[in-house]
């Protein structure tokens, strides 16, 4: 973290989830919306058993490139757990992409409002790379990027770590020098190797820290930078 040259930053790249939120502390929420809801509905245990496929099967496919990702790790979860994709749409839908949402203001790590404003003050692009859509995430948290990318966006169709994201980002924002650029995630089997094998350097945020103010110490690094 101390080698950052932030004086010569011109973009920052976000991952989202466990990035710029406490994962756990939302799973937690989450969870406990799940259990009130299928404790009363027994005859539906099978959607869980869907939620965890779905999950899981995107994870084996880490690096997977295809011409419609989004409509595929439907499929994936849908031959697993043997049901019809448009049933894994609807339980997925409701429980990771809708469900969650209403949490989220509450699991923001501490300072990263402030981070993102001071970074803003330094006129460095802020924007978001996540294996997940993550513009409703965002509104969410009440916390705004120029160039919101996720990998089932269908001019990206790829899942870390592969660089299209990253590179996407970069032709966007026509930054051509790599050294200028930052990634920030939370997982280095693919947040990292994703900036490494775009060449572009790479923070990795431990969660716990995060949860005790670490981006507030990075305000104090870049203010510093600037003096």
């Amino acid at each position: 973290m101390n080698d950052i040259a932030w004086d010569k930053l011109k973009l920052v790249i976000f991952d989202v989830d466990g990035t710029l939120y406490d994962q756990k502390k939302l799973r937690r929420k989450v969870l406990a919306g799940l259990l009130g809801y299928y404790l009363l509905r027994p005859w539906k245990l099978k959607d869980l058993y869907i939620l965890y496929h779905f999950r899981k099967e995107r994870e084996n496919k880490a690096g997977f490139c295809s011409t419609d990702l989004d409509n595929a790790q439907y499929s994936w979860c849908a031959e697993k757990t043997k049901s019809p994709v448009h049933e894994v749409k609807k339980i997925v839908q409701q429980w990771i992409f809708d469900y969650p949402v209403k949490f989220l203001s509450d699991c923001v790590y501490p300072g990263v409002a402030e981070f993102l404003y001071t970074i803003e003050a330094m006129s460095i692009h802020k924007t978001v790379y996540s294996d997940y859509p993550a513009k409703e995430k965002n509104l969410a948290m009440n916390l705004s990027f120029e160039l919101e990318v996720s990998s089932t966006d269908n001019y990206i169709n790829a899942m870390k770590p592969s660089v299209k994201g990253l590179e996407y980002i970069m032709d966007v924002l026509k930054i051509k020098d790599r050294a200028s650029c930052l990634f920030i995630g939370d997982r280095y089997e693919l947040d990292g190797k994703c900036a490494a094998a775009a060449n572009v350097p790479f923070l990795l945020i431990d969660r716990n820290e995060a949860r005790s103010g670490f981006y507030y110490k990075l305000v104090e690094q870049v203010t510093h930078s600037r003096i």
